[in-house]
């Protein structure tokens, strides 16, 4: 029986998972608590039987890029003749035209209407040569962040609408932090530079290669906890966490409760945490106040009597008065995704627990859904009549002006509990990708084994200035 102390990891996503591998590697303890039914958390994907096979669908658009050479091995080895390589096409969809993504100067001219192309040129000639760009990201919105450095013309086409329909919040409210980390292109003559023929390569935003699991984004993390089990390690699923215990200041228990009605609450004793629970969780756990909240997403999901929609991964849908903010079509990333002649669709549509979006049911949802496919070119007697939907109640941290400071004061008093790391997207509030997850994941296991405090490290891993999706190391 190992002397080590045992270790909770909350939460069995990609972060939770690579935290556990971690730490079973050199032999600690550990039990891995997710209240979901299955791992992956936002990576997962869902299993649908239709009446002509198996269909399946991620939680949103996900596909393995990364930097890091040894993670990148570590999921190869992982998966083996699994992974394949993907390649993604995107356009987006605005009042009835269609734009290749990234923007190409042929099919700029072709498509957009003369009074965006005059719009847009004023303001480069006109109004950006006399704007000094906004720099604050802790104090400047969206809003100001944008229209200084694309002008307005950019700004009310592209961003505004689109912007509020998948914060539910108007731009002004929403933090600078969201373009900066988001948006490549640093301003508008940089659009124009990059859309001269005579340019070649792609905005640093953009990974048109990456490698994806025949069966699925959440593959990579249903096999990395198969082979957590084959280590022994103890995964209680449909389990919420529910609370701590603490005394002099340590958390020496976890509450949780199994999804079984029947079953009390139960107090598991630790040495330590490691959780990757939305970090306004875990502070009510604390007992502290906190004014953070998260957007949440509805995917619906609908097989279609088609072999193909479209040759598009995915669709950005701008129009505000369409539901969704992307339509995605899952053979695209793998031919295995639906059953031979068959393909599906995926909407995904913002909203916030509990409002009428996330609470309608799925028959009343479905015609809304259509008339958007109508509009969107996509012949509704396709669809087989079935359909279903998913929800993440925790998929963006909303990133209101002004959140760095609540924030920065919900670490400070979480960090305040010694045995207590928190780590990956929900649990450090930010928006990052899948493969940075897991190296946070990763950082908070080796910090505990390696007996150094690299919290602070962790909350701000990888927060660069500009957070870019580079080409695969693959």
């Amino acid at each position: 029986m190992s002397s080590l102390p045992q270790i909770a990891v909350l939460g069995a996503g990609p972060a939770g998972l690579m935290a556990a591998w971690e730490l079973r590697r050199v032999g600690y303890p550990v039990v891995l608590i997710e209240a979901g039914n299955q791992v992956g958390g936002l990576s997962a994907t869902h299993k649908f039987e239709g009446a002509e096979g198996s269909y399946r669908f991620d939680y949103g658009g996900h596909r393995f890029i990364t930097r890091n050479p040894e993670l990148l091995t570590f999921v190869e080895e992982l998966m083996g003749d699994e992974l394949l390589h993907s390649q993604r096409k995107s356009v987006i969809r605005f009042q009835g035209r269609t734009y290749q993504y990234p923007l190409a100067f042929g099919d700029l001219l072709k498509n957009a209407p003369l009074s965006l192309l005059a719009g847009a040129s004023k303001d480069l000639l006109f109004q950006l040569p006399f704007t000094t760009p906004v720099q604050d990201r802790n104090n400047a919105s969206f809003e100001q962040w944008i229209e200084s450095r694309f002008g307005k013309t950019l700004y009310q086409h592209f961003f505004a609408g689109y912007t509020e329909k998948l914060w539910g919040i108007n731009p002004s409210e929403l933090s600078a932090d969201w373009a900066a980390q988001r948006i490549s292109l640093l301003d508008l003559k940089d659009v124009a530079k990059r859309l001269l023929p005579s340019r070649s390569g792609t905005p640093r935003t953009y990974a048109r290669n990456y490698r994806y699991p025949k069966l699925g984004f959440g593959r990579i993390f249903e096999r990395l906890a198969e082979s957590l089990q084959a280590e022994g390690l103890d995964l209680l699923l449909n389990t919420a966490a529910t609370g701590v215990r603490l005394e002099q200041g340590k958390i020496v228990a976890v509450k949780c409760k199994s999804k079984d009605a029947a079953e009390a609450e139960q107090e598991i004793p630790v040495g330590h945490v490691i959780s990757t629970l939305p970090l306004p969780t875990m502070a009510t756990f604390l007992g502290e106040q906190h004014q953070l909240k998260f957007r949440a997403l509805r995917f619906f999901n609908m097989p279609m009597a088609t072999e193909n929609i479209s040759d598009n991964t995915w669709q950005y849908l701008s129009d505000p008065d369409i539901m969704a903010t992307r339509l995605q079509e899952p053979r695209r990333r793998s031919p295995f995704m639906s059953p031979p002649g068959q393909s599906s669709v995926m909407l995904e549509i913002p909203c916030f627990k509990g409002d009428q979006r996330w609470s309608m049911p799925d028959e009343e949802l479905f015609p809304l859904v259509c008339n958007d496919l109508k509009r969107l070119g996509v012949d509704p007697a396709l669809a087989t009549g079935e359909f279903f939907s998913v929800r993440a109640e925790h998929a963006y941290p909303l990133l209101r002006v002004g959140y760095q400071q609540e924030r920065q004061r919900l670490i400070e008093r979480l960090n305040r509990v010694p045995n207590l790391t928190m780590t990956g997207r929900q649990g450090t509030f930010r928006y990052i990708f899948t493969d940075t997850a897991m190296e946070m994941g990763q950082l908070a296991a080796r910090s505990l084994i390696e007996g150094q405090d690299r919290r602070a490290e962790i909350f701000d891993f990888r927060n660069e200035a500009t957070v870019i999706e580079t080409q695969s190391v693959a």
